[in-house]
């Protein structure tokens, strides 16, 4: 058995529209996990009601060690651990109690995937060039052209997405 200290956060992709029942597996099996549960007013026909949607499609977040990766991907409903760079996205705690608190106090919330625009600055934060800072010249669906400013040349790199932030 590991100390919480070992403990980390991860994001976990669920089957379509199960997220509240990968959840309550979770909790069945003694794995800590969190499913941000957006309050929405939904109109029926003949009343309005508030119901309880995931604010994440098809994510929900468990608290486990590596060690527990296994334990994890065999309840029903999870595809698998959502990976960046090669690795089981690590979530910061900071984040998990950040989106706590805001849908504590804010309701009707929307998760939007972030859009990079033309002329946006960036920073990468991942390979041979981390930390650097560049312009996007062109972004699609899984890849983003941006334009480095060093030596006093431009030199161009095709970076996927999931190495750039916007500064």
């Amino acid at each position: 058995m590991s100390n919480n200290n070992d403990k980390r956060w991860y994001a976990v992709y669920t089957r379509p529209r199960w997220e509240k029942k990968v959840y309550a597996l979770f909790q069945q099996q003694d794995i800590t996990a969190y499913c941000p549960l957006n309050k929405v007013r939904k109109k029926w026909s003949d009343r309005y009601k508030i119901v309880h949607e995931p604010l994440f499609k098809s994510y929900v977040f468990v608290q486990i060690a590596e060690t527990e990766m296994t334990r994890v991907r065999m309840v029903g409903g999870v595809v698998n651990f959502v990976y960046w760079n090669g690795k089981p996205a690590v979530i910061r705690e900071e984040e998990i109690n950040t989106i706590r608190r805001f849908l504590n106090e804010y309701e009707h919330v929307e998760a939007e995937p972030l859009q990079l625009m033309p002329n946006q600055r960036v920073r990468i934060m991942s390979g041979v060039l981390m930390d650097k800072e560049g312009v996007v010249i062109h972004s699609d669906k899984n890849k983003v052209q941006i334009i480095l400013e060093n030596l006093g040349f431009k030199l161009t790199a095709r970076l996927n997405r999931n190495e750039i932030r916007p500064v």
